[in-house]
């Protein structure tokens, strides 16, 4: 839901400059407030159909990885940080990090927890942030700040995250740094606690090197693609990281998604021998088949050994016995569809 409506926002505003239809606003707070409220249900549809399985987890954190990319780069168009195009970076590599920390975090301490201002507050603030930008238009962002006359009022925005990110990261790496419940403090995979900041690593460090190396501004003048690009290279590498967690084991640093970072370092190496909007066209694409790939793989590796259907639940036959107000018995069987119950009966006096 949030990546068709975040793209149609993007269709109007590629630069996270230019004034998108208000409706587009309206329609990606409605599809985050759906996507949120459909999140938070799965669970219990899960355990209702008693189809609670390690799946289902691992398409619940991917959708959300890809997701927080999407909804990252709508909130910076509703409140046009293209005119800040660093802010932006910051703004939204900010959100995909966060996400794969409380995953580190989860990788140490064995459990995912959540803070009082979590991630449900962040999303309720950004369908706010959306519904102000679709009535009075996102232009309203650009208004000096009264205290702060050189200041608009998108760096609220700003300083909101740098604030509640900081206290985020405070409360994730407290119980990273106090030691994970693997032997001798180590992960659940019994590795250190300060593994997974390398994988990490060489998704954000070389989105900054070639963000700043650019002669060419490919960064400046196509933000929304490059974020798309390296925001889904964190994506992938934090569903590693889930993966990892699932099934205790160590988690590898060098990813395949990493050439298409590489495609651009390499051609800046070599002076620029294409034009930078091509390649960083060819790494997203990249970016996308890697990790639509890898997840396919996955999933269907755990169908096979779990014996499961990707997206179907099986119909099961629940027999009741009743008494009609004759006495006389009825055998019902209520069929479990996933969706619905359904119920055949048969009479025996």
């Amino acid at each position: 839901v949030n990546i068709l409506t975040t793209l149609i926002l993007v269709w109007y505003s590629p630069d996270a400059k230019a004034d998108a239809p208000q409706w587009t606003f309206l329609l990606c707070a409605l599809g985050l407030f759906a996507y949120q409220s459909l999140d938070a249900i799965d669970g219990k549809q899960a355990r209702r159909t008693n189809s609670s399985t390690p799946l289902g987890e691992l398409f619940d954190h991917g959708c959300d990885s890809i997701s927080t990319v999407f909804v990252a780069i709508s909130a910076c168009i509703a409140v046009q940080l293209g005119y800040n195009p660093s802010w932006m970076f910051f703004q939204c590599f900010c959100a995909t990090t966060l996400f794969y920390c409380a995953h580190w975090q989860t990788y140490v301490s064995g459990t995912l927890r959540f803070g009082k201002v979590d991630v449900t507050e962040a999303q309720f603030t950004i369908i706010f942030i959306h519904v102000i930008s679709g009535i009075f238009g996102p232009s309203i962002w650009s208004t000096k700040i009264t205290s702060l006359d050189v200041l608009p009022l998108r760096f609220a925005t700003v300083a909101m995250t740098i604030v509640c990110g900081s206290v985020s990261l405070f409360s994730i790496f407290s119980v990273v740094f106090t030691g994970g419940v693997g032997k001798n403090g180590s992960t659940v995979a019994g590795t250190s606690v300060l593994s997974p900041v390398i994988p990490l690593s060489f998704v954000i460090i070389p989105a900054c090197i070639i963000c700043l190396k650019s002669v060419q501004n490919v960064y400046e003048n196509h933000p929304v693609l490059y974020i798309m690009a390296f925001g889904l290279a964190t994506a992938k590498v934090a569903n590693r990281l889930v993966v990892a967690h699932m099934t205790k084991n160590e988690m590898e640093y060098f990813d395949s998604v990493l050439v298409g970072p590489v495609m651009l370092f390499l051609n800046q190496y070599f002076n620029f021998y294409i034009d930078e909007y091509y390649v960083l066209c060819l790494c997203t694409l990249w970016v996308i088949f890697d990790l639509m790939r890898y997840s396919a793989i996955v999933c269907m590796e755990i169908c096979d050994y779990l014996s499961i259907d990707l997206f179907h639940i099986p119909l099961v036959d629940h027999p009741i016995t009743q008494l009609n107000k004759n006495g006389t018995t009825i055998n019902s069987s209520v069929v479990n569809t996933g969706s619905r119950q359904t119920r055949s009966r048969r009479h025996h006096h």
